[in-house]
């Protein structure tokens, strides 16, 4: 069985990091987060996986150039122009060569979802469709997936208000999918899976939906991307795994806890990281503090310097000594600086 893995958004949510780079490329525990993806459909014995790029394509081909991603062969598919969740699944999948049943999965999901069972549930109950569903606190983010007691669909509701939502079991973003259903996306123009393709599928009984209890993650905004490593630092899927890469430089006072630090990151004396994500390159002043924030590559925080509150800051840019950034972001490229001609506090 092959795969369709959907990379093709802005990432506008991560921004400023994926102004240069894939939100699927940017990495999850030192590795690029499509590699987690793909690990996870090879674990399931799926050997060979389609694309479906168009925002910065080439950052994808130049990582992979032989075509191999985590042990995966992998095509690439890069749409001529935007085409939304189910005209991309119809290009990818036309441009792969996929004629028989498939899976699709989205390529900034993080989950430890049974494949297996899904395309077994898939098989059971006989329907062109397979949606895998996954339980949240609030629903109004995403597609509710109301079922009947045999999983039959009964509707597909996207983004309902919090208190209207039929349920709170909602699309997980995995599917399996008969090639038959490539034949109800029209060719040529932008399509929702979602808001087109799944409805028509229901009124006509054949999409069914498995809810189970496992680890998923949409790592789409900086918080979510924070928490999906800080996750695996912990152990939540698994044994705990180690933060640290090995060529990261940290000085003998310096308070690392619970924190990614990237390879060739400097972390100076008396500074302090707590659940942060510093990318490969950067720097952590002396006497500086980094908490639940995200350092992006190259970047420097000042001497005395203060970051925290799920700020962003992007690669190449700083913040001067004694400075303070709580939330929001610092841009490609930026410098923050104090200004010599305020006699204030910074």
């Amino acid at each position: 069985m092959k795969a369709v893995v959907l990379v093709g958004g802005f990432g506008t949510r991560l921004r400023p990091l994926t102004i240069t780079t894939p939100k699927q490329m940017l990495p999850i525990l030192h590795k690029p987060m499509i590699e987690h993806v793909l690990e996870h459909l090879a674990s399931h014995g799926i050997t060979e996986a389609v694309l479906s790029m168009g925002y910065r394509p080439n950052a994808f081909v130049d990582a992979y150039p032989d075509g191999i991603c985590a042990g995966v062969k992998v095509h690439y598919a890069i749409e001529p122009e935007p085409l939304d969740t189910a005209g991309a699944i119809r290009f990818a999948a036309h441009h792969g060569g996929i004629a028989e049943r498939f899976i699709v999965v989205n390529g900034d999901v993080l989950t430890d979802l049974d494949l297996g069972a899904l395309v077994a549930f898939h098989t059971e109950h006989g329907g062109e469709g397979t949606i895998a569903l996954h339980q949240v606190e609030d629903p109004s983010a995403f597609g509710v997936v109301p079922t009947d007691d045999d999983g039959k669909v009964l509707a597909f509701v996207e983004k309902p208000p919090r208190d209207e939502a039929p349920t709170d079991l909602i699309n997980a973003g995995t599917y399996v999918l008969e090639v038959s259903v490539l034949d109800r996306i029209a060719g040529g123009r932008k399509v929702s899976i979602e808001r087109e393709v799944f409805p028509a599928m229901v009124a006509d009984g054949v999409l069914y939906a498995m809810s189970g209890n496992t680890y998923w993650i949409d790592t789409g905004t900086p918080s979510k991307y924070l928490q999906s490593q800080m996750d695996l630092l912990r152990g939540e899927r698994g044994e705990r795994a180690v933060g640290v890469h090995p060529s990261a430089a940290i000085a003998a006072d310096a308070v690392v806890a619970r924190s990614v630090i990237g390879a060739g990151a400097v972390v100076a004396a008396g500074a302090v990281v707590r659940g942060s994500v510093v990318m490969p390159g950067a720097q952590i002043g002396a006497g500086a503090v980094v908490e639940r924030a995200i350092v992006g590559r190259r970047a420097v925080v000042g001497a005395g310097a203060r970051v925290d509150d799920v700020a962003v800051l992007g690669d190449d840019s700083s913040v001067g000594p004694g400075l303070r950034v709580s939330g929001g972001t610092v841009g490609v490229g930026e410098q923050l600086e104090n200004d010599p001609s305020d006699p204030g506090d910074s």
